[in-house]
C-alpha cells in the first residue's frame, strides 16, 4: 500500500482522501443490507454483512494511517496540510459510526421494534444517503486542486455541499419522528432494551452528522 500511495501523491496529494472517503461511504453503505437482516431476525446475514463493514472500516483506517505518513509535509498547495488531515479524520469517523452500530445491534441480537422498523429503515437509507453526497463532494477534491480552489469547480462543490446539507436536516427531522415513535411504545419493551435502542437511533443519526462536518470541512477548504 505505500507504494501504491506515493504513486498517488506523486500525481495528487488528495487523491487518497478521496479513495478514503469511498471505502468510508461503501462501509455505511452495509447498513441498508445490516439493518433488514437484523429485523428479520437473520442473524447469519448479519454477520456476514458485519464482518464485511468490518473489513471496510479497518481498510479505511489503514489508509487513514498510510496517508498520514505520506501526506507530504512541504508542498505548494491552495491548501493547508493540516485542514487536509482534519477531512480526512472526519471522514474516518463515518466508518467508525457504521461499525460502532452495527456492533451494538449484532452484539446484543437486538430486533428492532415492529411498529418504528419501517420507518427506522427509511432513516438508515438517507444517512447512507448522506455519507453517498459526500463522496460525491470529495470526489471533486482532485479538480479544486489542479484549479486552486477557484472558479467554476468551487460553484459546483457549493451547490453539493447545499445538497449535503439538506440531506443531513431531512435525518434530523426523521430522527425526531423515530425518536418520538419509541417514546410512545417503549413501555412495552425491557427497559434496557428500550435504552440501548435511543442508542442505536443516536449512533446511526451520526452517520449523517459526519458527512454534514465532511461538508462543512470542504467549506473551510473553499474559504482559503
Amino acid at each position: 500500500m505505500p507504494n501504491v500511495l506515493a504513486n498517488i501523491f506523486g500525481s495528487s496529494p488528495v487523491q487518497p482522501l478521496e479513495k478514503h472517503m469511498d471505502v468510508t461511504y461503501r462501509c455505511a453503505k452495509q447498513l441498508n443490507d445490516f439493518f433488514p437482516a437484523a429485523i428479520a431476525g437473520d442473524w447469519d446475514k448479519a454477520t456476514a454483512v458485519r464482518d464485511e463493514i468490518d473489513r471496510l472500516e479497518h481498510d479505511a483506517d489503514d489508509l487513514k494511517k498510510e496517508i498520514r505518513l505520506h501526506l507530504p509535509k512541504s508542498l505548494f498547495m491552495p491548501v493547508p496540510r493540516e485542514d487536509l488531515l482534519e477531512l480526512l479524520l472526519v471522514q474516518d469517523k463515518i466508518a467508525n459510526r457504521t461499525k460502532d452500530v452495527s456492533g451494538l445491534v449484532l452484539g446484543r441480537r437486538m430486533r428492532i421494534p415492529e411498529t418504528i422498523a419501517d420507518a427506522f429503515l427509511v432513516f438508515v437509507e438517507r444517512n447512507v444517503d448522506a455519507a453517498k453526497q459526500a463522496r460525491k463532494s470529495v470526489r471533486e477534491l482532485d479538480e479544486l486542486f489542479t484549479a486552486g480552489f477557484r472558479g467554476a469547480e468551487v460553484d459546483l462543490v457549493e451547490s453539493m455541499i447545499e445538497e449535503l446539507d439538506r440531506i443531513e436536516t431531512d435525518t434530523d427531522g426523521k430522527q425526531a419522528e423515530i425518536r418520538a415513535a419509541l417514546f410512545k411504545i417503549e413501555f412495552t419493551l425491557n427497559p434496557v432494551d428500550a435504552v440501548f435502542m435511543y442508542k442505536v437511533i443516536e449512533l446511526t443519526g451520526e452517520i449523517a452528522d459526519m458527512a454534514e462536518r465532511v461538508g462543512r470541512r470542504l467549506e473551510l477548504l473553499l474559504s482559503h
